[in-house]
């Protein structure tokens, strides 16, 4: 799976490259990242901020927060949302949905408890987040 791959927003003004292997891939089921995304769940990739680049239209590169935890970016020329910066974890979520030509390989749902979409796929459900990012570290039944 290490390569580099693009990304943009939705016209196009802003353009990142993925160079690498993610730390982890899944789906959260968060009221935020559905919120967000505008989506039942949200595809994530986690990777270290040094394998994200934006290589083009950074000018146009807008971030919110609503909370410390993480700074969702966006294009302020179309709204078209990017990644997430979580400055606790050290890690750039990069929505795969930003990426097409990645190949996305989940390995676990977080915020399982608040999802509005179940999903019977095989993968491990936690409850919220992973204990080493602060969460409980529990699972859920599928």
């Amino acid at each position: 799976m290490a390569g580099s791959y693009p990304g943009s927003c939705f016209c196009g003004a802003v353009e990142i490259r993925v160079t690498g292997t993610p730390e982890v891939m899944g789906y959260c089921h968060c009221r935020s990242c559905r919120s967000w995304s505008g989506g039942p769940v949200n595809a994530f990739s986690l990777w270290q901020p040094e394998a994200v680049e934006v290589v083009k239209g950074a000018e146009h590169l807008a971030t919110y927060h609503k909370t410390p935890m993480t700074g969702r970016q966006y294009c302020r020329l179309c709204g078209g949302h990017l990644m997430a910066v979580h400055p606790s974890l050290k890690m750039v979520d990069v929505f795969a949905a930003t990426l097409p030509t990645f190949p996305f390989v989940p390995a676990v749902h977080v915020n399982y408890a608040e999802t509005v979409l179940p999903m019977r796929d095989g993968l491990p459900k936690l409850k919220d987040f992973p204990a080493e990012a602060g969460g409980s570290g529990e699972t859920v039944p599928e």
